[in-house]
């Protein structure tokens, strides 16, 4: 353990410096701070689009759903992917183009100012509990590693988090976020190589997986893993296609660095999708018993499967690049959800509504930072109820969030930059109507109730949790999205107060943003700090081949290393470049 805590230790370090370096380009303007004034190159945008998707959940709640049933958890993932297909050919660039530092400043140019107030106030605490499930699958996994409470595990990784969301605002954000990545991909594919030499092959894993690989175990209707996989692809378009997960395109230097970033993105969420579930596969044929190894988990021991295949398998020091890999996705989506949210409150309420546009620069800046304080804390405790709930497994608590929560939410905010004529009135009456339509899934459209309209019953644990999923996103998809569309029957031009204000935020949404002048300047810097801290992180990763393992780890180790230093090597030399 103690070469593990080196590993971890090495990594905060590298964090550490990735946020005093970035520092400085923060540090000029609220635009800096929010969204980096709006200029970073495309692979930097594409890393944090793909890692703001990626939390210790993946880690974590995936791992365990893909350990106990099989390919079924990859419908997430692949709804990622169709999503990213529909951001390059349509919304990132347009995202880009609405020319505005913060999501809710969209929002308002877009549907008005009683409905930037509203959604400011619906999407702040959305992000906090979103963050709290991250922050919570980290506790799990992390207490699980260190053998402590998880308690202390949550205030102490979050108090971590906190720190380094507050150093250096979005620049240090997406660095960190392009760092991270490298993270994940190495421990990903180390322990995907790994397995996979274990079992034989990934034909072996489909074989001698536990019961049926595709169906797996309580599921004797098919139909509904193809309805899951189906309704999936929907909500994941909307989810990652909407104004509210727009600030991640809002970064990019111009519209076509926007859409390269969703390519980018897609990419990655591709290869990440082959490798990220083959060692809880595999574990579920050479370690059957895993979730058994860690009882004091109860329902959510499956969760630290990924923990079981790095201590049994891989060599030492692989528990602490996990953890390192697993504190990174956190980092990411929690940063990000961190950022955000300051720019939220300060662009959209504390600058028009408190200040009335009395505040300089500086005095937003220092409000910022205040807000993001406020809301780590807020996500600590979320992450401490959330633990409360022991009877849900991980990726049932981010589903049901997601589902019931989130979508009512980003209905509006996605259909809103597609459908251009609805009344005032619609985003927030449509957001009440979704709130009602979740309240009914819950209370009426029950699973066995709906089971019972086609003469079903006896129902397994796991099929009411799918069909579950199923009939929220559907409710959804028909009767939220169905009143929004509706809406537009009520509208009437002459009657609507920002008429003028979304016909110049379409114009914008539709006008090509090209890079500033100077921006060079700025690319050049970007390659060579990153590449900088790249090859730093590669010294580190060949200092791993002088533990004391077989010949066999060293050279995996070494490998992993000469990788992230081409990579490193690569960024510098193209920043001298004229």
């Amino acid at each position: 353990m103690n070469i593990d805590n080196i590993v971890i230790a090495g990594y905060f370090i590298l964090i550490a410096a990735i946020s005093l370096i970035f520092k400085k380009m923060a540090s000029s303007s609220t635009s800096d701070y929010f969204r980096g004034g709006g200029k970073m190159l495309w692979w930097m945008v594409g890393g944090t689009a793909f890692m703001t998707q990626f939390s210790a959940w993946t880690f974590t709640g995936a791992a365990g759903k893909a350990f106990t049933d099989g390919i079924s958890v990859i419908a997430v993932f692949v709804g990622n992917m169709v999503a990213y297909v529909f951001a390059y050919f349509w919304f990132a660039r347009r995202f880009r183009q609405m020319r505005v530092d913060t999501p809710t400043e969209a929002v308002g140019r877009r549907f008005g100012s009683v409905n930037e107030q509203f959604f400011t106030w619906v999407i702040i605490p959305l992000s906090v509990i979103n963050a709290g499930v991250w922050l919570n699958g980290l506790g799990v996994f992390a207490s699980a590693v260190f053998n402590s409470d998880i308690i202390t595990t949550i205030y102490v990784t979050g108090a971590v988090v906190l720190l380094v969301s507050l150093l250096s605002g979005a620049w240090g954000v997406v660095a960190s976020d392009f760092i991270q990545m490298l993270v994940v991909a190495v421990i990903s594919i180390a322990c995907a190589v790994v397995a996979l030499v274990m079992v034989g092959g990934p034909g072996e894993i489909v074989r001698e997986f536990p019961g049926s690989f595709v169906m797996g175990p309580d599921m004797n209707y098919p139909l509904l893993i193809v309805c899951t996989f189906l309704f999936f692809v929907v909500k994941q378009l909307q989810s990652i296609n909407n104004m509210q997960e727009s600030y991640r395109f809002l970064n990019a230097k111009d519209s076509k660095n926007a859409s390269k970033a969703a390519i980018l993105a897609l990419v990655l969420m591709l290869f990440g999708t082959a490798i990220w579930f083959i060692p809880p596969w595999v574990s579920a044929i050479i370690y059957p018993n895993a979730a058994a190894e860690y009882p004091q988990l109860g329902n959510k021991a499956a969760d630290a499967v990924y923990l079981v295949f790095a201590r049994n398998a891989m060599p030492l020091g692989t528990v602490g690049l996990l953890m390192a890999g697993l504190f990174a996705a956190t980092m990411s989506s929690m940063d990000s959800a961190l950022n955000r949210n300051s720019g939220i409150f300060v662009r959209s309420f504390y600058a028009p509504i408190v200040r009335k546009g009395q505040a300089d620069d500086k005095e937003l800046l220092r409000a910022g930072q205040v807000v993001c304080i406020v809301n780590g804390i807020l996500v600590i405790l979320m992450a401490q109820f959330f633990n409360s709930l022991k009877h849900l497994s991980l990726f049932d608590l981010m589903m049901q969030v997601a589902t019931l929560l989130q979508s009512p939410i980003l209905v509006p905010l996605f259909l809103g930059i597609i459908i251009r004529k609805t009344p005032k009135w619609a985003p927030w009456a449509t957001v009440v109507v979704g709130m009602l339509v979740s309240w009914s899934v819950v209370k009426v459209f029950t699973p066995q109730w709906v089971a019972g309209w086609f003469g079903v019953d006896n129902l397994t644990g796991r099929e009411i949790s799918e069909l579950k999923i199923i009939i929220t996103i559907a409710a959804h998809l028909f009767f939220t999205a169905g009143f929004f569309c509706l809406t537009t029957l009520f509208y009437k031009a002459e009657n609507d107060p920002y008429k003028a204000t979304t016909a110049a935020f379409f114009n914008d949404v539709d006008t090509e943003c090209v890079a500033e002048d100077g921006q060079d300047v700025v690319d050049r810097m970007q390659r060579k700090k990153l590449g900088t801290l790249v090859t730093y992180m590669a010294a580190g990763l060949s200092l791993m081949i002088l533990i004391p393992n077989p010949l066999w780890g060293r050279l995996l180790y070494l490998c992993c290393a000469l990788t992230i230093f081409t990579i490193g090597y690569l960024l510098k030399r193209s920043a001298e470049m004229k």
